[in-house]
């Protein structure tokens, strides 16, 4: 059963674990389950997924529950009205915050402005020695996408040489190999925080939270982040 975070009559949102794909991709044919399919089995209803959410991240992804709203819904998202929120957990001491105001490539080439913000929540060392290291060093860190490419978080925060802990093809392999024989860990620790926006029909303000996933809870005990 998927966790429901919020539902009306128009929006439902769940709580999406790592690794779950939102719909059938021809680029996952290993995949057999999709948070589209598990939904609409749950709730006997049709669904339309509003935003995207990689399938490595966990957390908040909501759906429109009629054709009228998937419209609405998706123009909210294209038009950045809607406040994402994000915690990762990342290789190395980060700044206190900062601004990542990096372009990206499309597959086809072309350059879009891409901008980020974060913010450090904790920091850590632990004694897990690593290349000439004897220790290795995280921080938890709170990001807010400004714009909303793909990948985008993922890049950038690998952009300024603090890649999310388990991340491929973005992290460092050598970090993600070293977690999976300590510690069996292979989960890409991003999760999909906080979501706020004006309800297209209702105009009410919704603020949706979502509670971190068991791996990202277990990962953060083991840091005591």
């Amino acid at each position: 059963m998927l966790d429901i975070l919020y539902q009306d009559e128009d929006l439902i949102a769940i709580n999406k674990p790592h690794g779950l794909l939102v719909h059938r991709s021809s680029i996952a044919a290993d995949a057999s389950e999709f948070a589209l399919q598990l939904l609409r089995d749950q709730i006997q209803q049709t669904v339309y997924p509003a935003h995207r959410l990689d399938r490595k991240t966990g957390g908040i992804l909501i759906f429109a529950r009629n054709k009228e709203m998937d419209l609405l819904i998706q123009q909210l998202f294209a038009d950045r009205d809607v406040t994402k929120i994000y915690w990762a957990i990342v290789r190395g001491y980060t700044d206190d915050d900062g601004k990542i105001d990096y372009p990206l490539r499309k597959e086809n080439g072309i350059l879009q402005d891409a901008t980020t913000h974060y913010r450090t929540l904790s920091r850590t060392e632990i004694n897990l020695p690593f290349g000439k290291h004897p220790t290795s060093r995280y921080s938890l860190v709170e990001v807010r996408p400004e714009t909303g490419r793909m990948h985008q978080i993922r890049k950038h925060l690998a952009h300024i040489f603090h890649p999310i802990l388990a991340d491929r093809p973005y992290g460092c392999n050598k970090q993600n190999k070293l977690w999976k024989e300590q510690f069996a860990m292979d989960t890409m620790m991003l999760h999909a925080r906080k979501l706020t926006f004006k309800h297209p029909r209702t105009r009410e303000e919704i603020n949706i939270e979502a509670p971190l996933l068991p791996e990202f809870i277990r990962v953060r005990q083991i840091l005591a982040l």
